[in-house]
């Protein structure tokens, strides 16, 4: 193996080990309030556009982070969606 397919295998594991506890966070707690819905839409559009050039690329490890940034912001965007909480009317809000 080649120093920079090497090095592009070690970064992929890192990144991907650096999003798991977020993403493991948000499975386990259902709290997303802290995430910004704007960023992670905008991450997607973001993920889907790259997707062209990523996969123009010869497969290899970029293919395989490129992926997993597309899983964990798609998931990411669904959990946002579907756990985000409302805002509640106040008492003296309600006739």
């Amino acid at each position: 193996m080649n120093i920079p397919l090497l090095a592009g295998t070690v970064s992929t594991v890192l990144f991907a080990a650096s999003m798991l506890p977020m993403l493991l966070k948000a499975v386990r707690t259902k709290d997303v309030a802290s995430y910004s819905l704007g960023n992670i839409a905008l991450t997607n559009i973001a993920n889907a556009v790259h997707s062209f050039y990523v996969f123009d690329l010869p497969a290899g490890p970029v293919w395989l982070l490129h992926a997993f940034y597309v899983v964990a912001s798609a998931l990411m965007l669904a959990w946002c969606l579907r756990y985000r909480k409302t805002p509640e009317a106040r008492p003296s809000e309600v006739h």
